[in-house]
């Protein structure tokens, strides 16, 4: 195979496809598993000025645009196949329920997570030139903390799916329902996206847990592959 080719071109972008994607959800899942829980303890508490200042900032950059390269070449690859009738039905209806996940989580990164953690990085920075706390970073940092978890339990059924779609065969029926299907995908996606900005007590209680976040993860997992079962 030439990378010259259409087939070289599809692996390249894959390529930079992992590449991002594995930079941006790796460091997605330091801040969720490792860093955020670590700045509730009394050690994390007393670095946490200092980290925010001088740690924060370098990963936060790696992993917004972790997530710009992960969404682009992702849309880029599908867009190909559909120009060049490349893909199937099957592989479309599987890598786009990844793909919606996906672009929630990149929406979430640019437009929810970074606005709020700017204002957290410059009011750190602010009181250790002794000036005063911006209020108004303490009041946002909730909406991105459920913003960051939610990304990190989209991230399960999203890999999930996106493997499957080249490595699992979920699509038998003779006159699979995709309507109904990418219905239940939107729908349940909206919802738990929707959880981020209106809140819903018992999703944001088990959200504020790793093992929470995880387990609603798993779930959400679960619910859409029994879905691509019945369904599909």
């Amino acid at each position: 195979m030439s990378l010259l080719t259409l087939e070289g071109f599809l692996f390249l972008l894959r390529w930079f496809h992992f590449l991002a994607g594995i930079t941006w959800i790796g460091i997605l899942y330091y801040l969720n598993l490792v860093q955020t829980p670590y700045f509730a303890t009394d050690l994390g508490g007393q670095a946490r000025s200092a980290m925010m200042r001088g740690l924060v900032p370098n990963a936060l950059w790696w992993f917004r645009w972790g997530a710009m390269f992960t969404f682009l070449t992702g849309w880029t690859i599908v867009l190909t196949h559909i120009a060049t009738g490349t893909g199937s039905m099957p592989y479309y209806t599987l890598i786009l329920t990844g793909g919606t996940l996906g672009t929630l989580m990149w929406y979430n990164v640019w437009f929810v997570i970074m606005p709020r953690q700017r204002l957290a990085i410059a009011s750190a920075e602010a009181v250790a030139a002794g000036g005063q706390a911006d209020p108004e970073a303490a009041k946002q940092a909730p909406l991105a903390g459920r913003a960051s978890r939610t990304n990190t339990m989209f991230s399960i059924p999203m890999l999930f799916f996106m493997g499957a779609a080249r490595h699992l065969s979920i699509v038998n029926a003779e006159t699979p329902n995709y309507h109904v299907y990418f219905a239940v995908v939107l729908i349940l996606a909206a919802l738990f996206e929707a959880n981020v900005f209106i809140g819903n007590a018992a999703v944001q209680k088990r959200l504020a847990t790793v093992s929470g976040t995880i387990h609603l993860g798993l779930a959400l997992t679960v619910v859409l592959y029994l879905a691509a079962e019945i369904l599909l």
